[in-house]
């Protein structure tokens, strides 16, 4: 993954294939929406795709590269708005057919469309089967009823992604997703109260009586939570693949300051206990690296949710334990405006956010005896695909 580049003005530049797109045209202060208009319009959505199809799955290589471009320039909000789409949102919408998909996941693709994914409910985000969003169907229509919460892209979409029980209980086939239109009658959005992820259009949505045509079902009607469990793991892989590109441009920024700040004769990269600080993180950022590496083709070809889950907990431990040990080696200065310390309170995202680690060490302990009987030490890296889960 490539440092961010520095700039005289000390904006960041986008590295890799899309530095000539319309992103480098873009402030570093560009919202979701426009990043991701941009990163369509370049070409740059399609890499992240194994032949740049999304039913293709997703590339790690490529996912990568793009995410640390985005990274590299914009802020962790916007970046976020793009990660959910690229990971999640899409691959779920293109599980879909007929000409309502097929004209939302072109023009997404492009950059013309946002699309949000509302899974998360207002009962607790981790407890899925327990959602409340309702969908009757009445024969050849659907009426949705519901609210989602904390919602990216939920201010820009054109379009909502919603997970929806269609019969009561909490069984995994109770569920299906059901793409309702912005503009519909009935729907509802208000901007989440969050100064820190605003630029990610996060916010909350109401549906109240929304009526569609039974066209707006996206795949089999039952199938919404496999679906999920399936792609929330490549959602996961992004969320390593990312936290690694933002942890080693937040560690290059950290070292320029640290070698240029003087202290005594020297600078403050002179003192040993700094330096033992910052040492510590560059071994977690290799480790969550060599472990991303290890599972990435096991998540994006297997989908293998023990090693996504695996993912996700490394990942929300190490940019935790980095961006906590660089803000406080900023010093006074990361309280300023969009310094260290913003910077921190948003990546606590990644310990939150496609699961809390909590739940997610769960998963992985629930695989224990097969993890500790793989002499190689790779079991819930390199798994099979959930049963249950679409192929």
């Amino acid at each position: 993954m490539s440092e961010p580049a520095a700039r005289a003005d000390g904006a960041r530049t986008v590295p890799g294939g899309l530095a000539s797109s319309g992103l480098e045209a873009l402030p570093p202060t560009a919202d979701g929406a426009a990043v991701w208009a941009a990163l369509g319009e370049a070409g740059g959505a399609a890499r992240a795709y194994r032949d740049g199809s999304v039913r293709a799955g997703v590339d790690p290589d490529g996912l990568g590269a793009v995410l640390a471009a985005l990274d590299a320039r914009f802020s962790i909000a916007a970046t976020l708005s793009a990660s959910v789409q690229l990971a999640t949102a899409l691959p779920v919408l293109a599980t879909g057919t007929g000409p309502v998909v097929e004209g939302l996941l072109e023009r997404a693709l492009a950059g013309r469309a946002t699309v949000a994914l509302a899974a998360t409910d207002e009962t607790a985000g981790t407890d899925l089967a327990g959602l409340r969003t309702r969908a009757r169907f009445d024969g050849d229509a659907v009426e949705m009823t519901g609210e989602k919460r904390w919602i990216a892209n939920a201010t820009t979409a054109e379009a909502f992604l919603v997970l929806a029980r269609h019969r009561e209980g909490r069984h995994f086939t109770h569920f299906t997703w059901i793409l309702v239109p912005a503009d519909a009658p009935g729907v509802k959005v208000r901007a989440a109260d969050s100064a820190l992820f605003a630029g990610s259009g996060a916010g909350h949505v109401e549906f109240d009586g929304v009526r569609l045509p039974r066209g707006n079902v996206v795949g089999r009607v039952g199938l919404g939570l496999p679906v999920f469990a399936r792609h929330i793991a490549a959602e996961r892989l992004a969320g390593a693949l990312w936290g690694v590109a933002l942890c080693r441009r937040v560690l290059a920024d950290t070292h320029r300051r640290l070698s240029t700040r003087a202290h005594g004769e020297g600078s403050l990269w002179d003192l040993e206990s700094v330096r033992q600080r910052f040492a510590v993180c560059l071994v977690r950022v290799r480790e969550l690296r060599a472990l991303t590496d290890a599972s990435a083709e096991s998540v994006a070809a297997r989908y293998d949710t023990v090693a996504g889950a695996t993912l996700k907990a490394a990942a929300g431990a190490t940019v935790g334990h980095v961006l906590g040990e660089c803000a406080q080696l900023w010093g006074a200065a990361g309280f300023a405006s969009g310094g260290m310390q913003d910077i921190r309170a948003q990546a606590a995202l990644f310990g939150i956010g496609g699961g809390a680690t909590e739940v997610v060490l769960g998963l992985v302990a629930e695989d224990a005896e097969r993890i500790l009987a793989d002499p190689a030490g790779s079991a819930g890296v390199a798994g099979p695909a959930p049963s249950g889960s679409p192929q």
